[in-house]
This record gives structure tokens, sequence and C-alpha cells, in this order.
């Protein structure tokens, strides 16, 4: 399929997110000194983004038609295959648009080497190019990404690129029963995360964080390990669950595979949630009633690589 267009996918910066909620860059400026922060690298990090940002849009209209779009606007943009997607921005973006992307190549560049990890961005603007010829002549290498899937009782589903959140929408305990390999039980916790290999270094890394920080106290000899998922692997882990009368802490973690599923049931009269990516509101309520069962989704994302 010929590719007929180029969708630049970008986020504010930091910087327009403070002006946006102070009315002006002045106003932006003098909260962000009175709290003793530096407005200096909001600033930095704003110009430095544009460059290059304009660099690549600069490059890229050379070659292929394109148009920008705002990461707030992917839940109601529709992507086709005739698409070529360039994600620049954080890590968190990437994920942010693959699971809108109905499988079109995915070429993520790195606006700022110095500031972001960027695990999932392969490309920069000095070398992108060659990623997005490669795409327009069909000679090119991608790498292919688990996604997480929750399908609920009534039919809704909901994709993650990097991990679900299953739990209560505000700081209150969730209850809810679980079951997976053929084991059952009620919990209360703060919720769980399921994370797919993509994900495994970003949220879920924290609770293995907290996890040997508090063992490392009394277990000073305690090695430190962190998952490495197979590509069609997910991991699910119970944050804080707490054991009580009703409730129980047999099932707190597991590896979910193509022929097994974690099941989840919710007792949440209200405001229980299911959210990926960490886009809270593009979510699937969970309230009590509704049985989400996660797995391994059939879509896969297609992200380019050097």
């Amino acid at each position: 399929m010929k590719i007929e267009y180029a969708i630049i996918v970008k986020n504010k910066t930091r910087l327009e997110s403070l002006i946006e909620r102070f009315n002006t860059k002045a106003q932006a400026k003098f909260y962000i000194e009175s709290v003793g922060g530096n407005f200096g690298d909001y600033l930095v990090e704003h110009e430095i983004f544009y460059q290059s940002l304009v660099s690549l849009q600069t490059q890229l209209s050379a070659i292929v038609k394109n148009k920008t779009v705002e990461r707030t606007y992917l839940p109601s943009f529709i992507f086709s295959e005739t698409n070529l997607i360039i994600v620049i921005g954080q890590d968190g973006l990437v994920a942010n648009t693959a699971k809108y992307a109905k499988n079109c190549p995915i070429v993520a560049v790195n606006p700022d080497k110095e500031r972001y990890d960027g695990v999932l961005l392969p490309f920069n603007t000095s070398n992108f190019i060659l990623g997005v010829e490669g795409v327009l002549e069909n000679k090119y290498q991608s790498k292919s990404m688990t996604f997480a899937e929750a399908k609920l009782n009534d039919g809704q589903r909901l994709l993650a690129f990097n991990d679900l959140f299953i739990g209560a929408a505000s700081h209150v305990s969730a209850r809810y029963k679980i079951s997976f390999n053929k084991n059952t039980e009620e919990q209360s916790s703060s919720g769980l995360i399921v994370s797919t290999p993509a994900g495994s270094t970003g949220w879920l890394s924290s609770i293995f964080n907290m996890a040997y920080g508090v063992t490392s106290m009394f277990e000073h000899d305690l090695k430190p390990k962190r998952p490495k998922l197979k590509e069609k692997q997910l991991l699910f882990a119970v944050r804080e669950p707490f054991k009580s009368i009703r409730s129980q802490t047999g099932i707190v973690a597991g590896v979910i595979e193509s022929q097994n599923f974690l099941t989840v049931e919710s007792f949440m009269p209200s405001n229980g949630v299911i959210f990926s990516d960490g886009i809270e509101t593009d979510f699937l309520k969970f309230n009590s009633g509704s049985i989400a069962t996660i797995g391994i989704a059939a879509e896969t994302a297609r992200l380019v690589v050097k």
C-alpha cells in the first residue's frame, strides 16, 4: 500500500501547559520561581523541542505530504492504512499513539537526547528521514510490539501499549475478585498494573523498586532483579494488597500468556476504572457487575527500527 500522508504526532511542552494554566508566560514564570523552581529549564526544553520539530517538518515536507496532530486528539483521530506515523516526543507518546495506529508503521523520534531516555525512540532529527524513506520504499525493518487487552462482559474493550491500570479512580481501596490459573480470591488493594514487554521498564518497574526497597531493610544480601518479558507475555502485579477477614493476598503477580487470562470482577459500586498508558481520560468504567478479562490482544504495533 502506497503511503500518501505522514502524520506527525506531538505533545504540548511543559511550558505550553503552564501558559494554558496561568494564561501568560509572565504569570507562569512568577509561579514557578515563587516556589523555587527553575523557569529557565522550561524555556530551554521548549526551544529545543520546537527546533527539533521544525527540522523534522522541513525535512519531511521535501519528500511526503504531512500534517501534525496533538496527542489530545488521538482518541478521536482516524488513521488509515496509507498513513505513516512519526512520533516526536517522550517515550510515553509512542505508547499513547500506538494503540490508535491501526498497525501503521511508526517512526519514533527523540527530540532531545540529553533529556529523554529514548527506549522507544530509535531515531533523532539527524537520521529519522532514513526510516521514513525506508517506509516509503517498503524497504524497512520493524519491531512487532505486543498490546495488552482489557475486555468487559458488556463487549467494551481497551488496548494498552505499556500498561493497564485496574482499580479505583480516587485514592481509596479497590475491591474486586481476582481469578488466575484456577485460583480465585477477593482482594482489597491500590489496584492492579498489567504490563507489556514495552512497559516493563516503566510503571511496573516502580513497583519492583518499592518491593526491593522494603525487603532490603530485612534482607541485606538481596540482589534486585527486573522482569524480562518475552514478546507474547504480560506481567500483572497487585499494588499494596491488604489482608483482612474478607480480603486475601495469595495472588499478587503472574505472567499472562496466550493460553491463559486474568479475570477481575469489580465489587466497587462507583469510581471503578480501567485505563491504559497513563491516559485517565480514555477509560472503561469498572463498577459492580463488570467483569474484565485481561489478555494479549490480537493487534500489534509496528515500530520502525534502524
